[in-house]
């Protein structure tokens, strides 16, 4: 699964912009059903930045692991941009990490919906800053890619942890 790496992939550049930045990320994963943490286990010292992923693929899950709202599920589905949000959100303050991501899309062949095709996923990015700074924030991109089920994951999986390198920088 390495039809969209980069050289360096952006799993090892993910991996030194956080030891460079003494920081740590929980991946909380829908759609890419545990890529993002199987790419980043793939670095020798991921043990030093990386806590947790988490596979919420159903609402429920996604309600009692993560904390999302059921007025979001409702309201927007799974597949949203507030979705995404609140699993980012989730994942980083119940892991108790810097960083939280989180992935929910339709990798396909089927599951599209009026308003989501194929291939649309909602990358959550969530940052925690210290106590009474306001520098915490949350943000949320919608990609839509093209190709098969797996490729579809991977480059969710990819921008993921693209984004999230981007943020890195930007705190750094």
């Amino acid at each position: 699964m390495r039809d969209f790496a980069t050289d360096p992939p952006v799993e090892v550049r993910v991996g030194e912009a956080l030891e460079e930045s003494e920081a740590t990320v929980a991946i909380a994963e829908s759609c890419t059903g545990g890529l993002i943490g199987s790419l980043l286990t793939d670095i020798p010292g991921a043990s030093g930045y990386f806590d947790r992923s988490v596979v919420t693929y159903s609402y429920d899950s996604k309600l009692t692991a993560l904390g999302v709202s059921r007025e979001a599920l409702d309201e927007h589905g799974a597949v949203s941009e507030s979705v995404a949000s609140e699993m980012a959100a989730g994942i980083r303050d119940t892991a108790g990490v810097d960083w939280g991501v989180a992935t929910t899309g339709i990798a396909g062949p089927t599951g599209e919906t009026d308003t989501e095709p194929v291939g649309a996923a909602y990358v959550g990015i969530a940052y925690q800053g210290e106590w009474g700074s306001n520098e915490s924030y949350r943000s949320v991109e919608r990609t839509v890619f093209d190709g098969q089920r797996t490729a579809i994951k991977e480059q969710i999986a990819r921008r993921a942890l693209e984004l999230l390198l981007e943020s890195i920088h930007e705190q750094i």
